[in-house]
């Protein structure tokens, strides 16, 4: 497992284990980098990475929070942490990268609301954070969210607001709860049993009464009861009782 915290931005994924690409962020001393992409590895010095715009982490099994200081990423384009088990909040220090415009951060197991926040990032053309824990309500419709469907946000059970189907109402639960659903669930089971019963009084009944109007299928049934019982008996007979007690 790979722990992210606040010291690994700063130049210091030499570990092999990532398999990502770094993008934008300052470095004091220049120091050699080992860079494995796709299973291939480079090696640069690193003011080289002051070149790069995107951070691609994904599907590396990253745990631990999200950093909550990006004061040198402030230039940075795309963020990629999906597919990872990251925990805790969504840092609201998200909203200083002024200029990304992919912000990924879905498969993890983040938790409580998205930040307000995120609403000041004007040139965000790609969101998600699918696929959480989050709770409370989406985003507030409006600027780049505006233009974010359902996609971005599902997957987290306890999300509610636009795109998502299920709104919140007043007193906090779902409106795509049925207003008759009880704890007992969405089945009323006084009422399917009741019909459990009935259909088997009911159908007795009605071959009986079809027995009783037409003598053929009376006689037909008879005898095929008949043979039916006779079959039974003699294959106990055969095959389950001992021969001393026949």
């Amino acid at each position: 497992m790979n722990t992210i915290s606040n010291d690994s931005f700063r130049a210091n994924y030499e570990d092999s284990g990532y398999n990502g690409s770094i993008g934008y962020f300052s470095v004091e001393v220049e120091v050699p980098i080992k860079f494995t992409m796709k299973s291939i590895s480079y090696f640069y010095m690193a003011t080289v990475l002051t070149y790069l715009s995107g951070i691609d982490l994904s599907c590396n099994k990253l745990t631990g929070e999200i950093p909550h200081q990006f004061q040198h990423f402030q230039d940075i384009i795309v963020l990629n942490f999906s597919h990872n088990s990251l925990i805790g909040p969504i840092p609201p220090a998200l909203a200083d990268l002024s200029q990304i415009e992919s912000l990924d951060l879905s498969h993890n197991n983040l938790s409580r609301n998205i930040p307000s926040h995120l609403l000041g990032l004007h040139f965000l053309s790609f969101f998600s954070v699918a696929y959480n824990n989050l709770s409370g309500t989406t985003p507030q419709r409006s600027g780049q969210f505006a233009t974010f469907e359902e996609s971005s946000y599902v997957g987290n059970p306890f999300l509610r607001g636009e795109p998502l189907p299920k709104n919140c109402s007043i007193d906090g639960s779902s409106s795509s709860m049925p207003k008759n659903a009880t704890d007992k669930g969405f089945i009323d089971m006084e009422f399917f049993y009741a019909n459990f019963v009935g259909s088997y009084i009911v159908m007795p009944l009605c071959i009986a009464i079809v027995l009783y109007i037409n003598p053929y299928w009376r006689q037909a049934w008879f005898y095929h009861v008949e043979a039916a019982t006779m079959s039974c008996y003699y294959f106990v007979l055969d095959h389950i009782l001992p021969k001393r007690f026949r």
